[in-house]
């Protein structure tokens, strides 16, 4: 808080001087202005005592406080006051060689303004063994005499409007402090505590259900995030929805059919359209169903009266630029041999579901990915006879057709694709092949042909993948051989590599990864060797 001392204007008019000379200055008016001194700030420009006679002396009684200075010539008051005053009366006397004149003037100087933290130290995710500073400004009077402390100890930079604190190197997480910011005056202000978070992973809240083999959508409004169906003990009707804003999940009702292995995908009014997976008794039937979730209501629909034209799970669906969504390959039964070339288009317009072609390869556990030029891109999986797949096709919504693309380097399964942002690339990554597979490439859509890059730190399949805000790319659990992972990297699309982070808390595939609104990563669930199905959340953040 600003402490502020007023001083009296000192405008006043001195009668003649009770000594019989008529050299005695008459009607002499005295202004000293402006009235207001603020310690710590250089008085300017010169302040006078004016006069309506031409007096030749001044004098003043007692002396100013410590940093003002009075010229007995001019009547100046000049300097900076270094301390706060009560107030005090002076006496000033004004001569003019045969007599002189007094008057009593208050004069005060105002406490400086409390500083105020500018720029308060800011919450930053740090990698291991990184070093990171804190920049902190602030603002206010008396700046030459700012005490800076960090948790209550002195730190340098005591003589500046602007401290960077100690580099530190940072080895633990969830590390907290405070800056405090004090005048030489009592003015003190401290910021909000800034929290140092190391790069990875930490626990985040249990859902309400524990589930694997499900599927998580973040909304568009108010960065929720829908987690539908799965698997723990039997298949799963119920949806929980994350919030952001609580850290908490609430059930959000149950949906019209129990499923597992399906897709959810949010269509651009705000809805989830769910499509396919598995279902019935015993979990055994694949699903010809689809269904809505309405963010408005917080209830699940049947998004059409006519069913798929092909039931399906381990497929993909991808929404087009106009908001239609693809839904391509898959199985349509217990067997290897059902595996299913078919794709259909669905229309939120009209809740119908229209048959759009075929691939020219059947596939399942492949990938489909947007690109920029409105084009989707199916990569690898499945396909008949249970071999993994090189081969790459384009399909294009203009022609409603596909037609084959580059071949991958590397036939793979249960792999990611991922839109780089920067440049348009998509990375592939990891999956299964001749074993598991470590390798990664890069499509690139202007020439269609695959391209090496780095390799995965550690091989993974059935992993997830998840473009940060900073442009990197986040993998995180899967499968190698048969062990399930808790390890995660980072890919830079820069430099072309890949390099560890922070693992999480438990091992998990067949779990999901959602990009939230604040640029952390919400994993859910999960299947582990010890767990069929994962209650049990997780929350990355990144370094930019």
């Amino acid at each position: 808080m600003n402490r502020v001392i007023r001083v009296a204007a000192l405008s006043f008019a001195l009668g003649l001087a009770a000594c019989g000379s008529d050299q005695a200055p008459v009607g002499l008016t005295y202004t000293l202005n402006p009235a207001t001194y603020v310690a710590g700030t250089a008085i300017a420009p010169n302040q006078a005592i004016t006069t309506g006679g031409t007096p030749s002396s001044f004098s003043i009684i007692p002396a100013l406080p410590a940093g003002l200075a009075f010229s007995y010539s001019t009547g100046a008051i000049t300097g900076t006051p270094a301390n706060p005053a009560a107030g005090a009366l002076y006496t000033v006397t004004a001569g003019n060689g045969g007599g002189t004149t007094t008057a009593s003037v208050y004069v005060a100087v105002n406490q400086p303004a409390a500083p105020v933290i500018a720029t308060p130290p800011a919450t930053q995710v740090v990698a291991l063994d990184q070093v990171v500073t804190f920049s902190v400004t602030a603002t206010g009077s008396g700046t030459l005499t700012y005490r800076w402390q960090r948790d209550g100890a002195d730190v340098a930079g005591a003589t500046t409007t602007s401290l960077v604190t100690d580099p530190v190197t940072y080895l633990d997480d969830d590390a907290e402090f405070t800056v405090t910011v004090s005048d030489r005056w009592g003015g003190t202000v401290t910021s909000a505590p800034a929290k140092i978070r190391l790069e990875g992973f930490i626990a985040g809240p249990d859902m309400l259900h524990a589930r694997q083999a499900h599927a998580a959508t973040r909304l568009a409004s108010g960065g929720k995030v829908l987690v539908t169906g799965g698997f723990a003990t039997v298949i799963l009707a119920h949806a929980d929805l994350y919030d952001p804003a609580t850290g908490l999940f609430v059930d959000t009702g149950d949906l019209v059919n129990p499923r597992q292995n399906h897709t959810s995908s949010l269509l651009p009014d705000g809805r989830v359209l769910l499509v396919g997976g598995h279902g019935g008794v015993g979990g055994g039937t694949p699903l010809d169903t689809a269904e809505l979730f309405d963010p408005v209501t917080g209830t699940f629909s049947s998004s059409s009266p006519i069913p798929m034209a092909t039931p399906r799970y381990y497929h993909t669906t991808t929404v087009l630029a106009d908001g239609k969504v693809l839904i391509a390959g898959g199985l349509s039964g217990a067997a290897a041999s059902s595996v299913v070339d078919a794709a259909e288009i669905y229309d939120p317009a009209t809740h119908a579901f229209l048959s759009c072609g075929s691939m020219g390869q059947g596939r399942y556990r492949h990938t489909a990915t947007l690109l920029p030029g409105g084009k989707v891109l199916v990569t690898g999986g499945y396909g008949i006879g249970g071999a993994a797949l090189d081969s790459a096709e384009l399909y294009d919504p203009a022609a409603g057709t596909f037609a084959p693309t580059g071949t991958m380097l590397a036939a793979r399964y249960g792999q990611t694709a991922t839109l780089l942002a920067a440049d348009g690339l998509v990375l592939v990554a990891g999956g299964f092949g001749a074993g598991v597979l470590d390798s990664a490439e890069l499509y690139d859509p202007a020439s269609e042909t695959f391209s090496s890059t780095g390799s995965l730190v550690v091989g993974r399949y059935f992993q997830t993948a998840t473009a940060l805000p900073g442009g990197k790319v986040l993998f995180a659990g899967g499968l190698a051989a048969t062990e399930d992972l808790s390890s995660a990297e980072l890919y830079d699309p820069v430099l072309g590599a890949f390099t560890a982070t922070g693992p999480m808390e438990s091992g998990r595939y067949l779990d999901t990864a959602t990009l939230l609104e604040s640029g952390e990563v919400l994993v859910t669930g999960g299947w582990s060797m010890n767990d069929f199905g994962l209650i049990g959340t997780e929350l990355f953040s990144g370094a930019p």
